[in-house]
């Protein structure tokens, strides 16, 4: 008998259409069978969250749905694809309630659009931020019940779902105790890059990278050594991914990343690079550090003066030499694993993408 042969994937823009159009038809399914017409003022907003970004999460499940030998027709994984960009909504949605953020990805956060759209339709000004604050807590909430939804939708079987159903469940355990331990740590000027490194590893290294690239494999059905593979590559990845966007989350161009520069600084984000820092910072820098980093009123020329520090210190230097050291971990990991060639090269463009990012 032939054996066939592992299913190649289209390109990223073909894969991302795949996965936006997997997102449209469910969305619309559900407006159809609305109670009320009510529910388009969370559906609008929910929309809007998932029009454009990087689809990573989605990616890498196909891209672990790949490495796990996949054949066949692959609109089942893009469910399952695609629900994890619904779950990614529910965690932005209230990530930002909780850091109070104005902006995600260019665009009013998801809060702000509900608390205008209240007031649009007739709602009073003073009821609007309570509105918003509420409103957004409820459509994080739809999220992530119609993201359970559209995966039970992949037509996977009892057996494949009993393989993806716990990986689904641990990423999300995981990615909560990462969200606890931000929320612990902001605010805390400090120098343990151990602590900062945890937060990382669960927060975006596990979350983003390993569990969407196990969760695809699962849905091939893939043997234990793939997902060992997929955790190789994984975890350094998204280190360096999470690094990189520390470093965009003080040094970016709002306009390409599409989140404001100050937010981080304001928030006073236990990050390692500011970690880096205050571990060698003379006492004169130290004192710049402790006095503007964590300012609800920090400016341009505060952050200025913040940035100096990181730059003097070595601390940007370092956190550079760290996403190198880790993305070359993750690229080793891939010479070793057990994928098809074509998930290889995927992933390691996608490797090489990732860390070298601009937005």
């Amino acid at each position: 008998m032939t054996q066939a042969l592992p299913t190649a994937l289209p390109d990223l823009a073909s894969l991302r259409q795949r996965v936006g159009a997997a997102l449209t038809g469910f969305l619309d399914a559900k407006e159809r069978a609305a109670p009320g017409i009510e529910l388009l003022h969370l559906t609008t907003t929910l929309r809007g969250l998932l029009t454009g970004g990087k689809r990573l999460r989605s990616l890498l499940c196909l891209y672990g749905w790949q490495a796990g030998g996949a054949t066949g027709d692959m609109a089942d994984a893009v469910r399952a694809a695609a629900s994890l960009e619904l779950f990614q909504v529910f965690a932005l949605v209230h990530d930002d309630v909780m850091d109070d953020s104005d902006v995600r990805r260019g665009r009013p956060s998801a809060h702000r659009a509900l608390a205008t759209a209240y007031t649009d339709g007739g709602g009073p000004d003073s009821r609007a931020r309570a509105h918003g604050l509420g409103a957004a807590v409820l459509l994080g909430d739809l999220a992530l019940v119609w993201s359970d939804e559209l995966l039970c939708a992949a037509d996977l079987g009892p057996g494949r779902l009993a393989q993806v159903q716990p990986l689904v469940a641990e990423m999300r355990s995981e990615v909560m105790y990462g969200q606890l331990l931000d929320l612990q740590s902001t605010g805390r000027l400090s120098g343990d890059v151990d602590t900062a490194l945890h937060v990382i590893r669960y927060k975006t290294a596990k979350y983003t990278i390993e569990r969407p690239l196990h969760i695809g494999a699962a849905v091939a059905g893939a043997a234990p050594p793939v997902l060992d593979a997929c955790t190789a590559f994984g975890i350094p990845l998204g280190e360096a991914f999470q690094l990189r966007d520390d470093l965009l989350g003080v040094f970016g161009d709002p306009a390409k990343t599409g989140k404001p520069v100050l937010d981080d600084l304001r928030e006073g984000k236990a990050t390692v690079l500011m970690a880096l820092a205050v571990q060698r910072a003379s006492s004169a820098e130290l004192r710049t550090l402790r006095e503007l980093v964590g300012r609800s009123d920090l400016d341009e020329e505060h952050a200025a003066a913040i940035r100096t520090v990181l730059e003097s210190t070595g601390a940007r230097q370092s956190v550079e030499e760290m996403i190198t050291a880790r993305r070359s971990a993750a690229l080793a990991a891939l010479d070793h694993a057990p994928f098809p060639g074509s998930a290889t090269a995927s992933l390691r463009r996608l490797a090489l993408d990732a860390t070298a990012r601009q937005t």
